[in-house]
């Protein structure tokens, strides 16, 4: 009797430690993440403490065989519980970790010569032509010097992207130096030039880039988040034309939250080109760049940027366990996913779809991005209803590199413990900005005319007004 009492005493005083030592972690962990309210954590101690206190006198108790089974499966279940939520609690400190401006831009570039060529390496290209924009731009510099630690070429730079494809293409200059963003534009307006070249070489250029944001309180004060959805999958850091623009505004004070959309091929002026141009071409040269073009149309401030891509939205999607996103219209979509008139559920793929098509309506682009505030939408209701709770680890794991943005992760665990206190139930309403179907000259393909959407100043003012509006309410 004496042998199995020293037997099981010493495992009920380790379980006892456990309870303690998990305790103090799992409250520990909480106090640095910083999402729970005050008054949510003192309750969460007191009720911690509380348990682990009961579960330990019961398994510590000197006489009560039942007592002491109570007590130990209790113990067990308590320990088990505290060691998953401690699994959420480090899955949230890694995501936040990874949060907060990355001070640049990534833009990649292709070495490319004549199909029918005999260069095949880039160092047949030494003391040879290769043809390029003109080097304006600290990227462009960056590139010919990358070059340049391989060979010696004689560069022959050009101001227009068409007379730069022509020159390439008439053999005056024996390869070109081009950024892919500028490369896919060339492909989409010449569908037979992408078989009259092949890549020869492939590289990547970081270029440091500011912090456009401004501050605010966003729990107290209205603010704007800029949204940009690129038309890329991999790296979000990457420039490229920016297919979703939308302009979000928050008031955390009536728990409204209006989302403005703005067609890509909006005819807008860049504001760092003072030259007229797509909105989605701003993309190429930067968010910041995007955000104050977005900036000057609307007559608005921009407190924040958002950038996701292709694979942003699928991951976050399938994260989500799918959504269920509204459709104005049934339709089937170039790549063959069918959507009824009404609410359809969509994983990550067919959400892609869903937010790219634009052939299969009359109105292109304008229900194009109607349906992407839907699916923005769509993300927001799933991301706080109680079911994420199950799929909060998944999420994280998505979000993380799925997107970049210029919030602090201390106004994104403050906005979470607001949610958290006050629970709120948030109104959600889209417009969308309108113009005429046009043709003309852009700043980013010069030379030749593309479809570009001139801005209905109606529709422009009333976007400026309803947004001041969210803004300025209480």
């Amino acid at each position: 009797m004496t042998k199995r009492k020293e037997k099981i005493i010493p495992f009920f005083k380790f379980l006892t430690i456990a309870m303690a030592i998990i305790t103090i972690i799992t409250l520990g962990l909480f106090k640095f993440i910083d999402i729970l309210p005050g008054e949510y954590f003192l309750v969460l101690c007191i009720l911690l403490i509380l348990f682990a206190a009961i579960f330990s006198s019961l398994i510590l108790a000197k006489r009560g065989v039942k007592k002491r089974a109570i007590g130990t499966v209790l113990s067990i279940l308590y320990i088990i519980l505290l060691v998953l939520i401690i699994i959420y609690e480090l899955n949230t400190i890694g995501f936040l970790k990874k949060l907060g401006f990355p001070n640049y831009k990534t833009e990649n570039y292709s070495v490319l010569v004549l199909e029918n060529s005999n260069i095949e390496e880039l160092k047949n290209l030494d003391k040879k032509t290769i043809g390029s924009l003109e080097f304006n731009s600290e990227g462009l510099k960056k590139a010919k010097k990358h070059i340049e630690k391989d060979i010696s070429p004689e560069f022959i730079t050009n101001d227009n992207i068409t007379e730069l494809k022509e020159t390439f293409l008439a053999n005056e200059v024996e390869g070109m130096l081009i950024e892919n963003s500028i490369l896919t534009l060339i492909n989409e307006s010449d569908p037979k030039f992408n078989k009259e070249y092949k890549v020869i070489d492939e590289f990547s250029i970081d270029i440091q880039t500011e912090d456009t944001a401004e501050e605010v309180d966003i729990t107290q004060q209205a603010f704007n988040v800029y949204i940009s959805g690129i038309d890329t999958y991999g790296l979000v850091s990457s420039v490229s034309r920016s297919d979703v623009n939308m302009v979000i505004t928050v008031n955390p004070k009536t728990h409204k939250i209006l989302i403005t959309s703005i067609p890509r091929d909006y005819y807008v002026t860049l504001a760092s080109k003072n030259a007229k141009d797509k909105l989605t071409h701003a993309g190429i040269y930067g968010i910041e760049e995007s955000v104050a073009t977005i900036e000057n149309l609307l007559d608005i401030e921009i407190n924040y940027n958002v950038k996701v891509n292709f694979s942003s939205v699928i991951d976050i999607v399938d994260a989500l366990g799918g959504v269920n996103v509204y459709s104005k219209y049934s339709f089937t979509s170039q790549d063959g996913y069918a959507f009824t008139k009404g609410y359809n559920f969509v994983d990550g793929k067919k959400a892609l779809s869903f937010v790219r098509e634009r052939k299969s309506f009359n109105g292109g682009d304008r229900v194009r991005v109607e349906n992407q505030a839907a699916m923005i939408e769509a993300i927001i209701n799933k991301a706080i209803s109680p079911s994420i709770i199950t799929k909060y680890t998944s999420l994280l794991n998505a979000l993380s590199g799925s997107f970049m943005t210029n919030l602090e992760t201390n106004d994104i665990t403050e906005f979470i413990k607001m949610q958290i206190d006050k629970m709120p139930s948030w109104e959600i309403e889209n417009i969308s900005l309108n113009g005429t179907d046009a043709l003309d000259y852009t700043y980013s393909y010069g030379g030749t005319k593309l479809y570009v959407m001139y801005p209905d100043n109606e529709t422009v003012i009333n976007a400026t007004t309803k947004i001041n509006e969210v803004l300025n309410s209480n």
